[in-house]
């Protein structure tokens, strides 16, 4: 089938991602709501990832016809001999099967940017969703083949991560594993794909700075940062998980992002007025509760949340933790849950300190009216994507993402994922071997 599919003409693959794209616009309700029901999405954003999903697949049908390769002046090079006669081109082939390992957290969005992509780019696609949401990743499959994708081109397999994920990896047709998820399960990948020399695209854990300056606006930071802290209850990757504020406005602005995050609606996820819905499971619950009664140990000023709302199901009320040190748990680690910790810092180079101080490299925010400082720290600061007056969580699906460190290896944003699938060949023609 790698075969088959490669050789399938670019045309006419991007007609059967622009009829998948389709589909899925006239399916956003059903869908939505699936994602909703599957992993607690506010009813709200789960629409919104539908929107984007179907977009992924329209953006990657049309990056077909800009995967080039480049020509060469072969007479810029005087070795070897013979180079007046010759024309240098590279292509880029088609890798083969690309294994797709995706998260909970958007099950249909980020699972499409893997497949997406590398259907665009010619390779069959083996997915391998979370056991939290096998059922947007079925739908999508059915509308890929409703849609005239050919038999074993999209196959999903469910099952345990270690396993089945495991097996898929070591398969010896696999050429390429592509993953988003924790950054200790992303390193496990990398070793074991390692041993047989796969390619991998990994896009894992973060520790997003949210870094604050004394002459930003509080009010429109302040909603900056609740937006970016508890988006589907923190659980993104790109959340804004720390909160680096001067130490000048820092009660100001600490009072004015707990109010706000007392004010978010926490309910069900399928209630059109929810805000905030549950977390994944009660090891997530538990974590939360582990990381804020740490810090609150470290002499931290919990504001407001702390705990686990009221009624049946995985509800944690939005929690906001101020005056936290840099050596608590939930400063050094991924909360991935509606906890946000906000550290006060003097000068412009505490802050790039707290910054690049954890082994994570994703996203980054910096909020000021001052674009000489802005750039001066989007320069410093170590992370895959800087963002100057917007929060950390903005992304555009046909642009470049992913970080650096221990939060990612390689690239996705449509072009730059099917740049990572496919095999650079150079061409020679000697056209006058006489």
């Amino acid at each position: 089938m790698a075969e088959t599919w490669g050789a399938t003409p670019g045309h006419e693959r991007a007609r059967l991602l622009r009829a998948v794209a389709e589909r899925l616009r006239a399916d956003r309700e059903v869908m939505a709501r699936l994602i909703a029901s599957e992993v607690g999405k506010p009813i709200v954003d789960a629409r919104v990832e539908v929107d984007r999903a179907s977009q992924v697949f329209d953006f990657s049908a049309e990056e077909i016809r800009h995967l080039t390769g480049e020509s060469f002046p072969a007479d810029a090079y005087a070795l070897p001999a013979g180079n007046d006669r010759r024309f240098l081109f590279s292509v880029r082939d088609p890798m083969g099967v690309v294994v797709a390992i995706s998260p909970f957290n958007f099950p249909l969005n980020l699972l499409a940017h893997k497949v997406a992509p590398a259907l665009a780019a010619g390779d069959p696609v083996v997915a391998k969703p979370t056991s939290a949401a096998p059922f947007t990743a079925l739908r999508l499959a059915e509308h890929a083949q409703a849609a005239g994708l050919p038999p074993g081109v999209l196959n999903v397999v469910l099952g345990p991560g270690g396993s089945v994920g495991g097996a898929l990896i070591e398969h010896p047709a696999t050429r390429l594993v592509t993953f988003t998820g924790s950054t200790e399960v992303g390193k496990g990948i990398a070793e074991r794909a390692g041993r047989h020399a796969k390619r991998l695209i990994l896009e894992m854990g973060g520790l997003d700075p949210f870094v604050v300056l004394e002459d930003a606006p509080i009010g429109p930071t302040a909603a900056a940062a609740v937006r970016g802290a508890f988006t589907y209850s923190g659980q993104v990757c790109t959340a804004s998980k720390r909160l680096l504020v001067a130490s000048g406005v820092a009660d100001a602005f600490a009072r004015e992002v707990a109010k706000r995050a007392s004010e978010l609606r926490v309910g069900p996820a399928l209630d059109e007025r929810t805000q905030v819905g549950p977390v994944i499971d009660a090891g997530a619950i538990e974590r939360l509760d582990r990381l804020v009664g740490d810090a609150v140990g470290r002499s931290a000023r919990l504001l407001t949340g702390g705990g686990r709302a009221g009624g049946p199901g995985h509800f944690y009320r939005p929690t906001v933790l101020d005056a936290v040190p840099a050596e608590a748990a939930v400063a050094r680690e991924e909360p991935f849950g509606p906890v946000v910790p906000i550290l006060r810092f003097d000068h412009d180079e505490d802050a790039v300190r707290l910054a690049n101080g954890t082994p994570f490299g994703l996203q980054a925010s910096v909020y000021t009216n001052d674009l000489r400082r802005a750039f001066r720290l989007a320069k410093q600061i170590r992370a895959g994507g800087v963002h100057v007056n917007d929060p950390t969580t903005l992304r555009w699906d046909a642009l470049p993402f992913g970080g650096i460190k221990e939060s990612g290896l390689g690239r996705e944003g449509i072009r730059y994922a099917m740049l990572e699938m496919t095999e650079v060949k150079l061409i020679s023609v000697n056209f006058d071997p006489s």
